[in-house]
């Protein structure tokens, strides 16, 4: 009889870390896991979704369900198997039988840019490969940031430059989820929503592209007075510092618009552009120069992409959670954090760089004057450490700066969140809000 795909949501009964299918653990003939939902070694955490085929009608496997995971017992040094009784099924994907109700339809909200759908693009493609049996309509609007393209960011005054509408959409239950890029969301999000999923980090550093007549330069070799142009006072104050013989103006519109600019006009030598951007455009070739964190450390979240939801929509919530990238999720909570305590936004040059290596989270952030002239950056770490079991039990308030990850385990994000909070106490106490409040000042007096 055929299989059918169906997902497995763990219940709160098993609130541990488990291991999949592997040497240690074996699955018995009648129960394979589906290919496409890996047959190695992993961990997954409840709760969250595995995926299963599940034979019909189930010959020999215990209590009908064909899932084993396999727990470490403090008993015994090795692994054993036991039957994963507390299981729900839900029909969230499957094979859509011909009589079947129409399936359900998620709304996606998203801007209008090229770079923006292709970002929802994206992720709508990974929530299709995980439920087959859902359908997705894509909401394209023009937000507030989309419209002022005449001014500089830093100087709008609006913190929801590129959400505030989308948000509205998702107040009025227009649209399910919302897809941004993670850079784009205050670390302090209106009343009734939430990222609900902060998916796997591209390329966070910024990237140079030239004018045609100056390929093969750097920053460096450009000649003297060559203007750059960056929407991004945190570019523009680390840019001056490290290349003095150069002159930074502001550049708005989109990436197709700041590159015609840059290529139909005679005004700019080079821009700077988010590497992220210009990969997911196919645009890896128009990059002539990445900037790494010695000459121009990276935005809070960049290159990381956040799906907003409502808060309290449980099964949005559940539907995209799966999306969360661990490790991506823990180094922007770090960096959001920071950017918090400090209170920092686009009106002030804040700037990081991450890594996880071994255990440890490395946080490294920085604050600058607007001409670059004065500046502070502190690196801190902190050991994050993956329990072997914790609860995920109710709480008042979940999220932490906005996230709300269920299924990474709690204990890790306070880690990283008091390290974000530490780096900021730490330069705060050597003197950074006064750096922060003057370039606050002048960028408000011009």
């Amino acid at each position: 009889m055929p299989s059918l795909l169906w997902m497995l949501k763990l219940s709160s009964v098993t609130q541990r870390k488990f291991p999949l299918y592997g040497p240690s653990c074996p699955a018995p003939a009648c129960c394979r896991p589906h290919p496409p939902c890996g047959q190695a070694d992993g961990l997954i955490s409840s709760p969250t979704w595995l995926c299963a085929a599940l034979p019909l009608p189930w010959p020999g496997c215990t209590l009908g369900l064909s899932v084993l995971v396999c727990s470490n017992s403090s008993s015994n040094s090795g692994s054993y198997c036991f039957p994963l009784v507390s299981a729900s099924l839900d029909l969230w994907g499957g094979q859509k039988e011909e009589n079947s109700p129409k399936m359900k339809v998620i709304r996606v909200g998203t801007r209008k840019s090229q770079l923006a759908r292709i970002q929802t693009d994206s992720v709508v493609a990974m929530l299709k490969a995980l439920y087959p049996g859902l359908q997705f309509e894509i909401i394209a609007m023009s937000t507030t940031g989309d419209k002022i393209l005449d001014t500089a960011l830093s100087k709008i005054g609006e913190k929801s430059l590129f959400t505030k509408e989308l948000e509205h959409a998702l107040e009025k239950n227009e649209v399910d989820l919302v897809v941004h890029s993670l850079k784009d969301l205050p670390t302090v999000l209106p009343p009734g929503f939430t990222i609900g999923a902060i998916c796997k980090r591209e390329n966070p550093y910024d990237a140079v592209v030239f004018h045609p007549k100056f390929v093969g330069k750097t920053l460096e070799t450009l000649p003297e007075k060559s203007v750059v142009g960056t929407s991004s006072l945190r570019r523009a104050a680390q840019l001056q510092r490290k290349f003095p013989h150069l002159e930074f103006k502001s550049i708005r519109g989109n990436l197709n618009t700041r590159l015609r600019k840059l290529d139909e006009l005679q005004e700019f030598s080079a821009i700077i552009l988010a590497a992220a951007g210009l990969q997911r455009m196919g645009w890896q070739n128009r990059m002539g120069q990445i900037l790494h964190p010695e000459e121009c450390m990276y935005a809070v979240g960049q290159g990381a992409l956040g799906v907003e939801v409502r808060a309290k929509d449980q099964d949005i919530l559940d539907l995209v959670g799966v999306l969360h990238d661990p490790e991506t999720l823990l180094c922007c909570l770090a960096e959001r954090a920071f950017l918090r305590h400090l209170e920092g936004g686009c009106s002030v040059p804040v700037a990081v760089h991450t890594a996880m290596k071994d255990g440890q989270l490395y946080l490294t952030g920085g604050v600058w004057s607007l001409d670059g002239s004065d500046s502070m950056q502190e690196t801190m770490q902190a050991t994050i450490h993956v329990p072997a079991q914790h609860e995920d039990g109710p709480e008042d308030n979940p999220q932490l700066v906005g996230i709300t990850a269920r299924n990474i385990p709690r204990e890790a994000q306070l880690a990283a969140e008091n390290l974000g909070i530490s780096l900021a106490n730490l330069l705060l106490s050597k003197g950074a809000k006064n750096i922060l409040d003057v370039a606050r000042q002048l960028n408000d007096a011009h």
